[in-house]
């Protein structure tokens, strides 16, 4: 599992090991980890010519410390200082004994466009409300030129515990981190800037709190929550999964949603809708009724909304049910807030960032700018679980009180751009519907589907195009991999 605390927790933590230890000492654990980093990235660090953007504080000392120990293996160092009068002095005097020079940023363009390597260490992980002028333009000569970037902990001009980027920011090639990983690492916009994260161990484990702010599932958490059948199982015990999706004008989406729950193990799936002709001649197993949701019969949980149209009818009824719930597409639209809010069964919502913001009353550029605090705001008015979407897909529930708070939300990083394609959010329904009727609480079946999902989308598009039929057929296969 991969975990991420916020930047308080970490400077709490950081101060409490930092009583332990002589002084200095953690920032010389970053300084080598990240001149490790860096040596790496360079191949033959002598010779090469190495570029440092220094801000004040400890981010900057990072920069300095590891400079100096690249310049004593004959690496051409030259530290660029934003604010001379309030660097880092013990990093400024290591990296001139070692042989680095200084330059002012004004005349930082020839040192830049002669670079293997620039670190920017211009801001810290504290930074808020993007980069001045002068490191702004820093950030332009940076985007300019072709040397490799190494960001300090986070790229300068992302906000490390929201994600959100308010302007320019340096695009780093690699991120170097220390002690864990923050949310900015982990969630868009910002995560795009920071490249491939590598993640150095400074001894903070034991100083961190055992819940984190964020967390991201990988292959073996997921794997422990798939369900499996036992000898005694049947479709019942696996999970019947109905599905109120579709409509004269959108019969796909129905057929899409099956199959996504046909993919993800139910056991059955009861189809209710105007397309069950159409779900038929592609899925005779499927269970079809046309006495709308309330009559269908058994199921375990519900997906309602994609291709429903203007009919609020069976959303009403679904909402009504005493299993689990899975409102998705015109479901989110037509599905009265308050009577999600009173449900006492699970309820999952799974809008893109277009419907998030029509819930709500945002433009779609604020969800994507701030997609950590777009799936806070909608679980808690709603009540509910929530599942945003998007190139990082985020996973909230409903949060706690201060004093107990919430679980943290999950993050999922498999999906690709090639499942931007109409119906594979319709897929993903049906996939994390079946996963509800397993038995898997809102939370565990909307990351695990989110991770299939993603899989599947890489595994069907191998860099080629694919639509959703392609990505549903590739859930099995997803299923295995994460398994194997």
């Amino acid at each position: 599992m991969r975990t991420a605390y916020s930047v308080d927790t970490v400077r709490t933590a950081e101060r409490a090991l930092m009583e332990r230890l002589p002084d200095g000492t953690l920032m010389q654990r970053a300084a080598a980890g990240l001149a490790t980093a860096c040596a790496q990235l360079l191949g033959r660090v002598y010779g090469a010519r190495v570029v440092l953007l220094v801000g004040s504080g400890d981010n900057g000392g990072d920069a300095l410390y590891a400079g100096a120990r690249l310049a004593a293996r004959g690496a051409g160092v030259t530290a660029v200082l934003l604010s001379p009068e309030r660097v880092h002095p013990g990093g400024l005097a290591a990296l001139r004994r070692a042989g680095g020079t200084t330059a002012a940023p004004e005349d930082a363009g020839p040192p830049l466009r002669r670079a293997r390597l620039v670190v920017d260490g211009i801001v810290g992980i504290g930074g808020r409300g993007g980069l001045r002028p002068k490191a702004a333009r820093l950030a332009e000569l940076v985007a300019e030129g072709d040397a490799a970037v190494v960001a300090v902990d986070l790229p300068s001009g992302v906000e490390a515990d929201t994600g959100e980027v308010r302007g320019p920011a340096i695009r780093a090639d690699l991120t170097v981190t220390f002690g864990t990983h923050k949310p900015a690492h982990l969630i868009d916009p910002a995560r795009e800037y920071a490249g491939s994260v590598r993640l150095v161990d400074i001894g903070l484990g034991p100083e961190l709190p055992r819940t984190p702010v964020l967390e991201s599932p990988q292959h073996a958490e997921i794997a422990a929550l798939l369900p499996v059948p036992g000898a005694e199982s049947d479709k019942y015990r696996r999970g019947v999964v109905g599905v109120a999706a579709g409509s004269a004008r959108y019969p796909g989406a129905a057929v899409l949603a099956v199959a996504g729950a046909l993919r993800g193990g139910a056991g059955a799936v009861r189809y209710v809708g105007a397309a069950g002709e159409a779900v038929l001649a592609r899925f005779p197993e499927t269970l079809v009724s046309d006495r709308g949701p309330a009559k269908a019969g058994r199921v375990q949980a519900w997906v309602v909304g994609p291709g429903a149209g203007e009919d609020a009818g069976p959303v009403a009824e679904v909402l009504a049910a005493e299993v689990p719930v899975l409102l998705d597409a015109d479901g989110l639209r037509l599905a009265e807030r308050d009577a999600v809010r009173a449900r006492t069964a699970p309820t999952l919502l799974t809008p893109h960032a277009g419907e998030a913001a029509a819930l709500l009353g945002v433009s779609r550029e604020e969800v994507e700018g701030a997609r950590l605090t777009a799936v806070r705001e909608l679980a808690a008015r709603y009540r509910a679980t929530v599942l945003l979407k998007g190139s990082t897909t985020l996973v909230a529930g409903e949060p706690g009180e201060p004093e107990a708070p919430g679980e943290p939300v999950r993050v999922n990083a498999t999906g690709t751009p090639w499942l931007a394609t109409a119906g594979s959010g319709d897929v993903l329904s049906g996939l994390a519907g079946s996963l509800l009727a397993a038995g898997l609480s809102a939370r565990d079946a909307g990351s695990t589907a989110a991770h299939l999902h993603g899989l599947a989308g890489r595994l069907a598009a191998r860099g080629a195009p694919v639509g959703a039929h392609d990505v549903a057929e590739a859930i099995p296969r997803a299923w295995r991999s994460v398994g194997e």
